[in-house]
């Protein structure tokens, strides 16, 4: 981070699945200390919103202490639940959206929700595929992992977006 940033880490996210289900990838560029940390992986059986909310979960699990966190994603429905308090929202509501239907990636939000609380977090939408280095990065890397095979199923099973 430079000497004007208010964060002491920033983390670049981004998902990737080839199929809506089917073999997902997910990735996190980390810059913090002086230093660049990739991190990535991927999931059979999985849809793009998990695999982007996974990028963010693996991005602030890496994180080895506490950390003022920017996270910088392509994903509007990550910035969005984040952002516009859906998450909250849907917590406070017993897991449903105001249309009264379960939310879906429960499992990832409830071990979101313990994450925002290890970490103070800010988090940026920026758009996919305009040449932003560290976002190109995090897509090649989830694409990369969603390729790879014999790749795990998805533990929280399939939930439609």
């Amino acid at each position: 981070m430079n000497a004007t940033s208010p964060y002491d880490c920033v983390i670049y996210t981004d998902g990737a699945c080839s199929g809506n289900p089917g073999p997902g990838g997910w990735a996190a560029v980390i810059l913090a200390n002086g230093r660049c940390r990739e991190v990535s992986g991927g999931l059979s059986g999985t849809t793009n919103n998990r695999m982007e909310i996974m990028a963010m979960l693996k991005g602030l699990e890496a994180l080895d202490r506490r950390f003022k966190v920017l996270v910088v994603t392509d994903s509007r429905y990550l910035h969005d639940a984040l952002n516009k308090g859906w998450l909250r929202r849907w917590q406070q509501n017993g897991w449903q959206t105001s249309g009264k239907k379960p939310v879906k990636n429960q499992d990832l939000w409830i071990t979101m929700l313990e994450l925002l609380t290890r970490h103070e977090v800010t988090i940026q939408w920026t758009p996919a595929h305009r040449g932003q280095k560290e976002n190109e990065r995090c897509d090649l890397l989830a694409r990369t992992a969603a390729s790879s095979p014999h790749l795990p199923l998805d533990s929280g099973g399939y939930t439609a977006n």
